[in-house]
């Protein structure tokens, strides 16, 4: 099937990567690496099944976003706070 091929993979990272660019915010950024992971993992050897194919998928996706956000996410004092309402007036 085409979950066993490990090209199908990487080219829905590249996919997930290009979505990524056109919309930004670190939300397809960790989809994007997964998939290349498992894709690597695949062409390596590693004779994956279906359910174990998406749980290494899943993980390593969590993990990449985690990483990803906490390595380019909003820094400490970058976050803004209103003081007033701009209704109040």
């Amino acid at each position: 099937m085409i979950w066993e091929i490990w090209w199908a993979w990487v080219a829905a990272g590249l996919a997930l990567a290009i979505l990524e660019i056109l919309a930004p915010g670190y939300i397809f950024a960790g989809f994007a690496i997964g998939a290349v992971l498992v894709g690597a993992l695949i062409g390596l050897g590693l004779g994956l099944t279906l359910p174990w194919a998406l749980v290494i998928f899943a993980v390593t996706s969590l993990a990449a976003w985690f990483a990803i956000r906490r390595l380019l996410g909003t820094r400490e004092g970058q976050v803004k706070t209103f003081d007033r309402d701009i209704n109040e007036d």
